[in-house]
């Protein structure tokens, strides 16, 4: 197997831990390639020397590993598996941010996990990720946790007419609706009220985003329907963001569709874990606080 390392530059301890990873595979013979703005990181840093016959660029990335190695937290793998989804290349994500949701392996987990897969002993899960177009703007959207479309520039609550299919579902007035995978769920559509599905649901949660009525709740639709949000005129800009990264600012009257996307996330996951464990763990779902000690 043929390891590829990505990180994320700004997190301090990167250079360190990417470092450690790279001397191990030497050391075993491990095959692996690393991201090309990293490997500069690390000769300004000087903590490891890297041949340049390892050094790919993100583009080449996916073409020339097995298993990407992310090295960071929920966003780094956010981005990577825009990067490498099309490939379907697995994606093995090292937490060095602060929850971790979607990276669950610690840094003191790391060495342990890396020996589990060169054993063989570990499992893939398919992610849905989600794909948005505007009308009239050639450049579309990819989301492995959301898709939001919101208000921006305004303090006023702004008109979304919801179709389903080509059907009526709602006209939404508020500041915005999050379009979310299973994924997701956990994400800013967890903070938004929205229920938690787990991550091999086949649906999409819709979620009025401060909705100006008690009756506007998250709606869960069928993972192969087509939705599309239809805003009139208004004085400001529409914004659409794709996991909370890739964002477009649209004036109205725009249309904007959303749908599942060609590809999916490959998420790498130990065999000794399960997403209810991590739901507790991070979370601290089902946790009653009433039982705590108080200080």
């Amino acid at each position: 197997m043929k390891f590829g390392i990505a990180g994320n530059l700004s997190k301090a301890e990167l250079p360190q831990v990417a470092a450690s990873l790279i001397e191990r595979f030497v050391r075993d013979g491990v095959p692996f390639v690393i991201q090309d703005t990293l490997a500069k990181l690390l000769q300004r840093s000087k903590t490891v020397k890297v041949p340049r016959s390892v050094m790919v660029s993100a583009q080449k990335l996916a073409s020339s590993c097995d298993m990407l190695i992310s090295l960071g937290g929920d966003g780094t793998i956010l981005r990577m598996a825009r990067l490498v989804g099309s490939k379907r290349v697995p994606i093995l994500g090292i937490n060095l941010g602060k929850l971790g949701f979607l990276a669950e392996v610690s840094l003191a987990e790391m060495d342990e996990c890396i020996s589990e897969i060169l054993d063989g002993r570990f499992r893939v899960q398919d992610r849905l990720m989600l794909q948005a177009g505007v009308k009239g703007v050639k450049q579309s959207f990819l989301g492995l946790n959301d898709i939001v479309i919101d208000k921006y520039g305004s303090s006023r609550v702004m008109d979304f007419e919801t179709y389903v299919n080509g059907e009526f579902l709602a006209t939404f007035r508020g500041d915005g609706i999050i379009l979310s995978t299973p994924t997701g769920s956990t994400a800013y559509a967890l903070a938004n009220g929205g229920p938690i599905a787990t991550p091999t649901n086949h649906l999409i949660i819709i979620s009025p985003i401060c909705p100006h009525t008690l009756t506007a709740r998250p709606v869960i639709v069928p993972e192969d329907a087509k939705i599309e949000v239809r805003i009139g005129e208004f004085s400001s800009k529409v914004r659409v963001t794709a996991d909370g990264q890739e964002e477009k600012l649209v004036s109205p009257p725009t249309s904007i569709w959303i749908q599942k996307a060609p590809l999916t996330a490959q998420l790498v996951k130990r065999l000794n874990t399960n997403y209810y464990q991590v739901l507790r763990e991070k979370l601290h779902w089902g946790k009653d606080v009433r039982l705590q000690s108080r200080d």
